[in-house]
């Protein structure tokens, strides 16, 4: 499937949020993705996995993720700087916030003749933990989240019972649950809590535990694994195309 690609401005009650629309070129209604990127927003890495799910017959949404905190644009490098300059947004912008932008862009995808009513999500790293967040949306109907950080560590910025650990509850959307095993950001005791949490709270979820490191879908750097990649995408296209489509 060919797909095409374009940039939009979306207004949020925190400002301009500029995201990136992914989708196939064959007119038609399909379903959307709201896809979290890592802490440093939509780097090429990013893109080719946008560009992977849109060619499977979806709408996907790469919103920045920080664009209160940096000029419309704005790309952080996979180095010790971009890492710092992620780290610092990532506990400067409250959860609250990335639920408005959340609304926000189902509201978009409402909007546009060329999404149907169905919209998941699906994150990678902190993406991962706003797409668990962004199923508290009830107009999110499936959630892949790829190795989430901070929901088991309450570490971002939040009123307090308002974290996602604890609004686990409040999750209706089925959830898919990946990942890494050697993660030092995520290690054996957490993933256990969000676990048992899930189970304790009644969740619809999937949970699967690999042999890999911290990032190993994204296509650059050393812990890049690319048959698990193909892997889990293929588990993430089953999982949407079953619920959305």
């Amino acid at each position: 499937m060919i797909i095409q690609q374009e940039s939009v401005d979306i207004e949020t009650p925190t400002g301009t949020m500029r995201t990136y629309v992914y989708c196939p070129q064959a007119s038609g209604v399909y379903p959307s993705i709201i896809f979290y990127s890592e802490i440093f927003q939509q780097t090429a890495p990013i893109a080719r996995t946008a560009a992977i799910m849109a060619g499977h017959g979806f709408v996907v949404l790469v919103p920045e993720v920080f664009h209160e905190l940096n000029p419309i644009g704005t790309v952080l490098g996979y180095d010790d700087e971009g890492k710092d300059k992620g780290n610092q947004d990532k506990w400067t912008k409250p959860l609250e916030d990335h639920d408005s932008d959340t609304q926000a862009l189902i509201n978009f995808t409402a909007s546009q003749d060329y999404c149907s009513d169905k919209v998941g999500a699906m994150g990678v790293c902190i993406g991962g933990h706003l797409a668990y967040r962004a199923a508290l949306n009830n107009g999110i109907i499936a959630a892949s989240c790829l190795y989430a950080t901070d929901i088991h560590s309450n570490t971002l910025p939040c009123a307090q019972g308002n974290d996602s650990f604890t609004r686990t509850q409040d999750i209706k959307a089925e959830l898919q649950m990946i990942w890494g095993k050697q993660d030092p950001h995520i290690p054996d005791e957490g993933r256990m809590a969000i676990h048992q949490n899930l189970l304790a709270s009644g969740n619809v979820f999937s949970w699967h535990e690999f042999n890999a490191s911290h990032a190993f879908m994204r296509d650059e750097g050393e812990r890049y694994d690319p048959q698990l990649a193909l892997r889990v995408y293929g588990m993430a296209v089953e999982l949407f195309t079953r619920t959305l489509k």
